[in-house]
């Protein structure tokens, strides 16, 4: 079995803290054999893709051989685990993929699904597990919303890792400037959440696989702010599920099946679901160090067991 992983340039990958390298370390254990490319690597050649990738051996940490040219559907599997942001390299990417997935290769997570299921808009599919959630682009709207629910949270859509996220009160002076300035003069979306105080405690991120819950981990935000980002200082810690996060869980099941969205990272605020993360979910190795769970073993085997 071959399995190529899509990733960002491997001499930026942290083997301590980085899941691709957990994931790729988990398949040499059970004797597959790992390859890497970064997105630019991908091509098409009439109507098959092919990729120029590199053999590797990740454990230890790293031995990369010389890079070949092979057909994607030499591949078993492909996991596409490059990093946000999904501008076009990346969608083109998940096209190129798409090709190889049309000869019967199974790339994780489903290209189409990873065009579909932006990391912040995925979520509103169940907006009934959110805290309440206004997506516009409008000022007059967005301000609305703010003084409505009294303190709230910006995200832009495309951010990643609690970049350019702000919390802000209704009565915060420049209030309207402010969203002028994020909206791009009201010509980009943005989305603004109800705060939930109880982020002072935790942002809990727990790794779905197949849809089923393998791992979770808690990050507290470090003094003075309030993202709890493992980028930005987040302090992670073990936790556990409580009965409202196994609901939750239970509800997005069916549906990240059905989508192809194998491996998936979701975060939960006091029981409120905050984003679903498609793209390259992290937290493998705090899961792992934290819970003395073996994770990455774990979706290695749930793969093997589900698809072959």
């Amino acid at each position: 079995m071959k399995q190529l992983f899509v990733l960002d340039p491997i001499e930026q990958i942290n083997p301590k803290k980085d899941s691709s390298a957990a994931l790729m370390q988990a398949a040499q254990r059970a004797s597959i054999e790992v390859w890497v490319c970064t997105p630019s690597d991908l091509q098409a050649r009439g109507e098959k893709a092919w990729v120029v990738a590199r053999p590797v051996s990740p454990e230890p940490w790293i031995n990369v051989k010389e890079p070949q040219s092979r057909p994607l559907a030499d591949f078993t599997c492909i996991w596409m685990r490059k990093d946000p942001p999904v501008d076009e390299a990346f969608l083109y990417a998940t096209h190129l993929l798409e090709v190889a997935e049309r000869d019967g290769v199974l790339i994780l997570n489903k290209p189409a699904s990873l065009r579909a299921w932006n990391e912040k808009l995925g979520a509103l599919r169940f907006s009934k597990l959110m805290a309440p959630t206004l997506v516009a682009s409008r000022v007059e709207e967005l301000s609305a919303f703010a003084r409505e629910q009294g303190e709230v949270v910006l995200k832009p859509l495309g951010g990643k890792g609690g970049q350019g996220v702000i919390r802000v009160a209704k009565a915060a002076p420049g209030l309207e400037a402010l969203l002028e300035l994020v909206t791009n003069q009201e010509q980009l979306p943005v989305m603004m959440q109800q705060f939930l105080p109880a982020v002072s405690k935790g942002d809990k991120r727990i790794l779905l696989v197949n849809g089923k819950p393998l791992g979770a981990v808690n990050r507290r935000p470090k003094s003075g702010d309030f993202r709890s980002n493992l980028a930005l200082g987040g302090e992670p810690e073990a936790t556990t599920l409580s009965d409202r996060e196994y609901e939750i869980c239970n509800e997005l099941a069916p549906s990240l099946k059905d989508q192809g969205l194998f491996f998936v990272g979701i975060d939960v605020i006091g029981g409120m679901l905050s984003e679903i993360n498609v793209t390259s979910p992290t937290g493998i190795r705090e899961v792992e160090r934290l819970m003395a769970i073996p994770l990455a073993d774990q979706v290695i085997t749930c793969l093997i067991d589900e698809f072959g």
